[in-house]
């Protein structure tokens, strides 16, 4: 069967607050208006989500349900999980593992640097120098148990970002 991981690196946060704590800050107005966007793209290319998985930080929080609202996912079934907040690599295969056999496509909300360095141990043909804000990763393999993630043959069909098709930015 194939199966869909779509990684999603959380969009632009704000800094204003220079006192907020790094896991309470929020989206700033590019990221609250990117996030849509990229949730438009995902579903115009047909990737709907049976199951979202999302670091509990306030900025993932709200790209999680953003994205949820533009693909039709009730962001009241999105699942939070504490170990995805500024995780290594292999917290991504841990959290992968325990992924439901009855979820076909999934996607995960997180952060940088794990994320990218976890999109990069992906493909042998596939490498990026950093996930931009919002951007997200597309891998497809063909597997029956999400368990057996980190053994299967990977294939990275999409990169994409706010942003990327506009030379003018």
């Amino acid at each position: 069967m194939q199966r869909t991981l779509i990684l999603i690196r959380h969009a632009k946060s704000s800094w204003a607050d220079a006192l907020q704590s790094d896991f309470d800050r929020p989206l700033n107005d590019r990221g609250k208006s990117e996030a849509p966007e990229m949730g438009i793209k995902l579903k115009k290319l047909g990737l709907i989500p049976d199951l979202i998985i999302s670091s509990p930080a306030k900025r993932t929080r709200q790209t999680a349900k953003r994205i949820a609202d533009e693909v039709g996912y009730d962001s009241d079934s999105i699942k939070w999980v504490e170990k995805l907040y500024h995780c290594i690599p292999s917290v991504f295969n841990e959290v992968i593992s325990g992924i439901p056999d009855n979820v076909k496509t999934v996607f995960i909300v997180a952060h940088n640097p794990g994320i990218t360095d976890f999109v990069n141990q992906q493909s042998a043909s596939f490498s990026i120098d950093n996930m931009p804000t919002c951007g997200v990763a597309g891998i497809q393999l063909d597997t029956e148990e999400w368990s057996n993630y980190a053994i299967k043959k990977r294939k990275v069909f999409l990169f994409d970002y706010p942003g990327k098709h506009d030379h003018t930015k």
